[in-house]
């Protein structure tokens, strides 16, 4: 999935993003809120990790600006500021969660997950799609009792096509959402993926994820044999 945080501590957000890559993340990372703003106005990021105070533009103008628009990423306040009221302010002006300063990134990370699960409408942090199961948390998939081996990339993009599945993804939905800005694909990157992806499935590859010209790529239980 992809988040984009907007912090202003260079240490802290260099933290958090070699943090979240090594989680699997695409993660792009700013120090001001006018560039934050611009970013999650022209990228489809899943989630937001957002400090309040901030240069140019501050956390709660940032959101408000955000929230004028729909279907936008899930938002998740991470700030020094621990008093309800704060909290509160946050909430309301339209932030999914607040996290106080200083935090264990572990909880971090289970706040993440539950809000990408939140974005995609999925109670479970373990997805059974046939004989394909899929641990959100712990980063692995198993195809009829046998673990994958699978790169970050390629876990996201599984992740990805299951958070979707039944639905046709394109391959720029799927760019999209599982590379960052300064991280972008080849031409043929996502159709290389697939081709690997399906290999690693093995004889089912082909029928499970599907390919329809024009509208791109599903995962799809009910196609195998």
């Amino acid at each position: 999935m992809r988040v984009l945080i907007v912090e202003d501590s260079a240490p802290l957000r260099e933290s958090l993003r070699l943090g979240l890559s090594r989680e699997g993340f695409a993660v792009d990372a700013v120090g001001d809120g006018e560039l934050g703003l611009e970013r999650a106005r022209n990228n489809p990021y899943d989630l937001l990790v957002l400090d309040l105070m901030l240069p140019k533009l501050n956390g709660l103008s940032l959101l408000a600006q955000l929230r004028e628009k729909s279907n936008r990423p899930h938002v998740l306040i991470l700030s020094a500021r621990d008093q309800a009221k704060d909290c509160v302010l946050g909430l309301n002006t339209g932030a999914d969660d607040y996290l106080v300063k200083p935090f264990v990134f572990e909880e971090l990370l289970a706040r993440l997950h539950a809000l990408v699960r939140r974005r995609y409408a999925e109670k479970s942090p373990l997805v059974t799609i046939g004989e394909l199961r899929i641990d959100m948390i712990g980063h692995t998939a198993t195809y009829r009792g046998e673990q994958l081996d699978l790169t970050a990339r390629e876990f996201s993009l599984l992740e990805y096509l299951a958070f979707r599945r039944g639905q046709f993804v394109s391959r720029e939905e799927i760019e999209d959402h599982i590379y960052g800005v300064e991280k972008l694909p080849s031409s043929n990157a996502v159709n290389s993926a697939i081709c690997i992806l399906r290999a690693k499935l093995g004889s089912d590859g082909k029928k499970m994820i599907r390919t329809k010209r024009g509208q791109g790529y599903t995962l799809d239980a009910g196609a195998q044999s």
